[in-house]
């Protein structure tokens, strides 16, 4: 990644920021819209990502998704969007050659979509699909119980998509309002990777999306966590079942988000990691078994997610719980820190000098962080954290008050787990 990124904000429009790849025969352009299912009131929910759906139905110059898709298509490109918490984002990948084009996609699918009514009625259906298919999915429901668990019934905790009844009942008006409301330029970051010099971008950028100011739409504070019940459970005819177990983690800038990092890459990021060693690979309890970090501007989660025989629940989650509690009990010795640290920067290397994560990784830092590193500040982050931090952050996060768990398993599978819910040596 260069040393250096450029940025530019355009009055009453959106802020630009790029990095350039020299020689790159591909550039990506990710366009934040900086609001998501976090912003929505309980009678909305869901207006967030309807709103995605609805702009590839069809804008201005391109009346059709099937217009859409063959602007970038046919040119080899690829392109997309995906709607989370606190912001929504489109992305376009395309060969270099091809950069006005993929701007001007992104304005049409941002600032100028059609929001015709009966496509609205049609997609209803299609995003209902979806919602079940995530039900139908036991390692999907498995997590969306989980951010009930932890997070409660608030914006945090309510599935992005919303649910059967809220899309159903949705009022065409609240889609058009939240885009109204959402969707302006100066609304937006604007992140792209390639090798254009950034004044020609900040210019396709001010053509593409134009002017416009912002409400100042803001979110609800995020709840005292944990804010749901400790264990929820729903049971679905399958062979295997899938748990979900985690804590608090750290809001998205807290000082210690890089440890947490390494943490977390020593507990279950990767075939080298404590889990899938332990679990897996010496017990056989799971195939797919891994942990992750959620973090949003004032509250996070640890998760372990894991698929196991029915029968053999409490044994997979009591060995999550173990090596959960040696990461609070036990400093990590020096060979293992290494290697997570190891971990963590050959693979933010590698990622980052691809066009598209690129655009990503500088993108998602100035939307949602408070600064934007750069790839060797984030390195330096990393090197830094020790074994100490790692403990010391360990004992004040890991704690059995803390803990919730969520199971989808097999009918009458998965009862009288919450007694195994139990750090061991306490906490």
């Amino acid at each position: 990644m260069p040393a250096m990124f450029e940025r530019t904000g355009l009055p009453d429009g959106p802020r630009v920021i790029s990095a350039r790849l020299p020689a790159a025969r591909s550039v990506a352009i990710a366009a934040y819209v900086l609001a998501g299912s976090r912003f929505e009131n309980p009678e909305q929910a869901g207006v967030a990502h309807f709103m995605e759906h609805l702009t590839f139905k069809g804008t201005a110059a391109y009346p059709t998704s099937r217009a859409l898709s063959e602007a970038i298509e046919g040119v080899g490109g690829t392109c997309n969007a995906a709607t989370d918490r606190e912001s929504t984002v489109y992305w376009v990948h395309v060969p270099r050659r091809e950069a006005e084009r993929a701007m001007q996609v992104l304005g049409e699918l941002i600032v100028r979509p059609c929001l015709d009514g009966r496509d609205i009625a049609g997609e209803r259906d299609v995003i209902v699909e979806e919602i079940r298919s995530y039900l139908d999915d036991p390692a999907e429901h498995a997590h969306i119980l989980f951010d009930l668990a932890l997070f409660g019934d608030t914006p945090l905790g309510r599935e992005i998509a919303g649910s059967e009844a809220s899309v159903r009942s949705l009022p065409e008006s609240a889609i058009r309002d939240f885009w109204q409301r959402s969707y302006r330029p100066a609304n937006l970051v604007v992140a792209a990777a390639g090798d254009l010099p950034h004044d020609e971008l900040v210019a396709l950028a001010a053509a593409a999306f134009g002017r416009g100011a912002v409400d100042g739409s803001r979110f609800e504070p995020a709840p005292v966590l944990p804010a749901g019940e400790r264990y929820l459970l729903a049971h679905r005819d399958a062979s295997q079942a899938q748990l979900c177990v985690g804590l608090p983690g750290l809001r998205r800038d807290h000082p210690d988000a890089w440890v947490l990092e390494v943490l977390n890459a020593v507990l279950g990021d990767g075939m080298s990691s404590r889990l899938f060693l332990a679990v897996r690979e010496e017990r056989g309890l799971a195939y797919d078994i891994g942990s992750d970090l959620v973090d949003y501007a004032d509250a996070g989660a640890i998760v372990v997610s894991a698929g196991t025989d029915p029968e053999r629940l409490r044994p997979t989650l009591e060995a999550i719980l173990v090596e959960l509690a040696r990461l609070r009990d036990e400093p990590v010795p020096a060979a293992e820190l290494a290697k997570a640290r190891a971990y963590l920067a050959g693979r933010l290397e590698l990622r980052l000098e691809e066009t598209r994560h690129l655009a990503s990784w500088i993108g998602g830092q100035e939307a949602l962080h408070d600064r934007v590193l750069t790839l060797d500040e984030a390195l330096a982050e990393v090197a830094a954290v020790d074994a100490a931090a790692v403990q010391r952050l360990a004992g004040q996060l890991i704690r059995d008050a803390a803990l919730r768990l969520a199971v989808v398993a097999p009918p009458r599978r998965g009862t009288r787990l919450e007694a195994a819910l139990r750090l061991p040596g306490g906490g």
